[in-house]
C-alpha cells in the first residue's frame, strides 16, 4: 500500500513541475498583467514573444523546457530511491527495472497535463511543447534532438509556430520507434504528442483557413481584440 502511495506522490510532485505558470508569472512580473487576456490567451513561450518581447519568451521557453526534463529526472531518481525505504514493498509483479520506465512514462504525461492544465491557473495553460521537449530531451536525447531539429527547420521554413511543433510532435512518434526505445517510451511520446496536437486544435483550424499568423505578426486574436 505503502509503495501506491509513493508512486502517486511521485506522480503529483511531477505534476507540480508542469504546472509552474512560467509565462503567468512573467506576464505579471514584467508587466503586471494576466497574460492569458492577450494575444493568443496561451501562457506559452509564443505569447510571451507577441506580448512580452524575445528575452522574456527566451526565459520562458527555456524553463518551460526545464519542467519537463525536471519531472523526468525527478522520477528516475525518486522511484530507485522509494525502493530503498523499509516501509516501502512493492508488489512481487513490480521489480525496480520493470517498473522506473513506466514510472518515468506516468510523469512525463504528468508534467504535460500540468503544463496544459496549471492548478495555479484553474486548470488553464498553454500547449505544452515546449514541455514536451524537456521531456523528450531528459528521456532520449536522440528522439528530443530530433524533434527539436524538425522544429527548427519547419519555424525557419515557415515562421509558424504552432505547424512547427505539430510536426515536431509528429516526428517524435516516428523518432521513439525508429530508435527501438522501450514500450512505455514508445507510449508516453505516442500519448504525449497527441495531447500536444489536440491543445493546437484552434491553431489548426486557423491553419487550414490561411489565417494563423506567423512570427513577427500579431495573432488573430489581438487583431480581433483591436476591433472592438
Amino acid at each position: 500500500m505503502v509503495f501506491w502511495i509513493a508512486s502517486v506522490v511521485g506522480l503529483v510532485i511531477a505534476y507540480l513541475f508542469g504546472s509552474t505558470p512560467t509565462g503567468y508569472l512573467a506576464g505579471k512580473l514584467l508587466k503586471g498583467i494576466d497574460i492569458r487576456e492577450h494575444g493568443s490567451r496561451s501562457t506559452g513561450a509564443t505569447n510571451v514573444l507577441r506580448t512580452l518581447g524575445t528575452w522574456p519568451a527566451l526565459v520562458v521557453l527555456l524553463v518551460d523546457v526545464l519542467k519537463g526534463a525536471g519531472a523526468i529526472v525527478f522520477a528516475r531518481w525518486f522511484h530507485p530511491w522509494s525502493y530503498t525505504l523499509p516501509s516501502v514493498t512493492p508488489s512481487t509483479a513490480l521489480d525496480l527495472q520493470t517498473w522506473v520506465p513506466w514510472a518515468v512514462c506516468l510523469a512525463g504525461l504528468a508534467a504535460l497535463l500540468g503544463h496544459g492544465r496549471s492548478i495555479w491557473l484553474n486548470f488553464t495553460g498553454g500547449k505544452s511543447a515546449a514541455t514536451g521537449l524537456g521531456v523528450l530531451l531528459a528521456m532520449s536525447w536522440p528522439v528530443g534532438l530530433g524533434a527539436a531539429t524538425v522544429f527548427g527547420i519547419v519555424l525557419a521554413v515557415s515562421r509558424i509556430v504552432s505547424l512547427s511543433s505539430m510536426l515536431a510532435a509528429l516526428a517524435a512518434i516516428a523518432l521513439i520507434y525508429g530508435l527501438e526505445q522501450p514500450l512505455p517510451y514508445q507510449l508516453l511520446v505516442t500519448a504525449g504528442s497527441i495531447y500536444v496536437i489536440v491543445r493546437h486544435r484552434a491553431n489548426i483550424q486557423r491553419l487550414l483557413a490561411g489565417t494563423e499568423s506567423r512570427l513577427g505578426q500579431s495573432s488573430p486574436e489581438s487583431k480581433t481584440q483591436s476591433q472592438i
